[in-house]
């Protein structure tokens, strides 16, 4: 039980972590993204809705569908909007994918910050966590 509740955890501080890095690439983004086929991906997997799709349709300028795009995400309550924005980003934007990469902290570092006072069990957060990402680079091996 409590592996999930450290994996929630971890799950809303990658996220908070995405949406720092984003915000920091805000201009870049707005300016080089065609929204269109992010929107359309963000709106299958119900990270914004449909009144929010069409509404973003009617904003001629692109990057000021974009900027308008971010701002509704910024907002968004949803537990991994960015995680997924990132995804959407990866097949048409995969050099911005890179540039947000770049930023991300490493998982040791974060998981450093959560102040174990328990020794093996930040050893077993660790294992499972290394476990998690070596699943996770597997399944984006046999994706491609």
């Amino acid at each position: 039980m409590w592996v999930y509740c450290i994996l929630a955890h971890w799950r809303k501080m990658s996220n908070q972590t995405l949406k720092n890095i984003f915000q920091d690439l805000h201009a870049t983004i707005a300016k080089s993204v065609s929204p269109d086929s992010v929107m359309d991906d963000l709106l299958s997997k119900n990270i914004i809705s449909e009144d929010d799709y069409s509404r973003l349709l009617q904003v001629p300028v692109s990057a000021d569908r974009c900027q308008e795009l971010l701002s509704l995400l910024y907002l968004s309550s949803h537990p991994q909007v960015f995680i997924y924005l990132r995804l959407a980003l990866l097949d048409e934007y995969s050099w911005i994918v890179d540039k947000i990469d770049e930023q991300v902290p490493s998982l040791t570092s974060q998981l450093q910050q959560l102040n174990f006072s328990d020794g093996i069990l930040h050893s077993r957060i660790l294992h499972l966590c290394r476990f998690f990402i070596a699943i996770k680079h597997n399944i984006y091996l046999l994706l491609q």
